[in-house]
């Protein structure tokens, strides 16, 4: 990742910061809506998940510039996220809720270019969390 695009991910999650807790409730309300199927992965009351998603995301920002230090948390919440039964193709959903959430909170001063880094950062995020996820043999392996 390139010193601008690190830059504008620092600057638009600084712009979204103070209103952290509208958009982690914002996120899980579309992500519930738009994606019923995955709401019966997380407890009835999701105030300490939100939290959580607020806290990780606050860490791969700061992280950025050294993501040789995100490797050991990102694969132990892999392996949490297998133990929670969620599948690969509830990333892209996730990432695709985030980043929708992000840009109605920003408003006018989100743009595709943000849309794009968020993107690869969540996609980048994604990818260490499933390598992570320990295989299951199928029947035939």
């Amino acid at each position: 990742m390139d010193e601008s695009t690190i830059q504008r991910l620092e600057t638009s999650f600084n712009l979204l910061a103070p209103r952290g807790e509208e958009l982690v409730d914002h996120f899980y309300q579309s992500l519930f809506t738009n994606y019923p199927g995955v709401r019966s992965l997380f407890p009835d009351d999701i105030k300490d998940q939100q939290k959580k998603l607020l806290a990780s995301l606050a860490v791969v920002v700061q992280n950025l510039r050294t993501p040789e230090k995100l490797a050991e948390p990102l694969a132990q919440l892999g392996r949490r996220h297998q133990d929670y039964k969620a599948e690969p193709d509830h990333y892209p959903a996730v990432r695709d809720t985030l980043v929708a959430a992000m840009a109605k909170l920003a408003g006018p001063q989100w743009n595709p270019q943000l849309t794009n880094d968020w993107n690869a950062a969540i996609d980048f995020v994604s990818e260490k969390l499933l390598a992570a996820y320990a295989h299951v043999p199928s029947q035939g392996d």
